[in-house]
């Protein structure tokens, strides 16, 4: 278990870092459950199962173990039969009832991250029955080919799209399911098997997914999920640098919005240092300091050309983002390579990644999901 927190020399200090995550704990509700944002002016910030994760984990990096336990047991306790989440509440009602694939798969990377931030192979015992549930829904929505299917309705019907983002998220935490199977001596090698075919078809198939390329993290979700590393992934984030990268302010949410947003700019962060480039991990960490509140907490984004914060809250899930790329970047912590490694190996494309070689050979789809609930 780390004994420090984390701080990137120059940019941010430990104590600049724990008061972006009290920001986080301040909103965070009595049930546990971490919102976008606490309510203001009578608008209450939604919860969702995918950020909540996230802000989990900047809270066990920042130290404050008691609210990030608080947090996965209230996840665990609102877990459905089928192993899915609503995709939003607001203020502990369900406003959006369909499972979002990527929520589901989201609290494995949670849990691996808080085992080995921790040690506490208790708690992951705990949790397993719940990680084994969410890893079990998302698989039942892969299709043939390997994409994943985005979420699944009310009535159990599956949407009829997969999205790049999502699947490169679910890539990164099938492998964190994979290894915390191995770690408590149940493995699952359908899982395995699962994102190995997911990883092919993220790296080399982008007609398999929906159009979201005016969005910046389909351009680098693929390399902060893994699979795609090595020179495909410098190819990649130096393919549309200059669209989506606003020199001296940071990464803009879309490429044809004049807005930054401080959390994928953090995510960008985790990518360029994923893929070796700390250089300019560290830069464009430092650059996104000025959406940094006196209170730790950072603004969700900055509007360049009407020069006013867009679209006007501080967000848990970009301090989050902030507390876990200063993670990274600072190097010295259990979890702080959970964005490189599983397990001590890689996260990134191995032989499974040639079709040929994991047996994912591409199959045309007509029914494109394979049901298993």
């Amino acid at each position: 278990m780390r004994s420090e927190i984390p701080s990137v020399p120059g940019v941010l200090t430990r104590g600049d870092v724990l008061e972006t995550a009290r920001s986080i704990a301040r909103q965070q509700e009595p049930s546990g459950a971490i919102p976008w944002f606490a309510p203001i002016d009578g608008i209450a910030g939604h919860v969702d199962a995918w950020n909540h994760v996230e802000a989990a984990m900047a809270l066990t990096v920042a130290g404050m173990g008691d609210a990030a336990r608080r947090a996965y047991a209230w996840l665990a306790d609102v877990q459905r039969e089928d192993g899915s989440w609503p995709a939003k509440w607001v203020l502990g009602e369900v406003t959006e009832p369909g499972g979002e694939s990527n929520q589901a798969a989201y609290v494995a990377v949670g849990v691996w991250h808080e085992l080995l931030m921790t040690g506490d192979e208790d708690f992951a015992r705990a949790m397993w029955p719940t990680v084994r549930r969410a890893i079990d829904f998302v698989v039942g929505l892969q299709t043939r080919r390997g994409e994943i299917i985005w979420m699944r309705t009310e009535d159990g019907r599956a949407s009829d799209h997969a999205l790049l983002t999502g699947c490169s998220s679910i890539y990164q935490a099938l492998r964190c399911a994979v290894a915390l199977g191995e770690r408590l001596g149940e493995p699952q090698p359908e899982w395995e098997l699962a994102a190995d075919q997911l990883g092919h078809v993220v790296a080399a198939h982008p007609e398999a997914f929906a159009d979201k390329s005016r969005w910046s993290m389909d351009w680098y979700y693929p390399v902060l999920g893994g699979p795609v590393r090595g020179e495909a992934a410098a190819r990649r984030l130096a393919e549309q640098w200059d669209v989506f990268v606003v020199p001296g302010l940071g990464c803009r949410c879309v490429s044809d919005q004049p807005w930054v947003t401080a959390a994928e700019s953090c995510e960008l962060v985790l990518a360029l240092d994923a893929s070796g480039d700390r250089d300019r991990a560290v830069e464009l960490f430092a650059t996104i300091q000025h959406l940094r509140h006196e209170d730790g907490s950072y603004w969700t984004g900055w509007q360049f050309e009407n020069r006013r914060h867009f679209p006007g809250d501080r967000s848990t899930y970009t301090a989050a983002a902030v507390v876990l790329a200063a993670d990274a970047l600072d190097g010295s912590s259990p979890g702080a390579r959970l964005f490189k490694e599983i397990a001590g190996r890689p996260l990134g494309p191995s032989e499974a990644s040639d079709p040929a070689a994991c047996g994912c050979a591409l199959v045309p789809v007509a029914n494109p999901v394979r049901t298993r609930l």
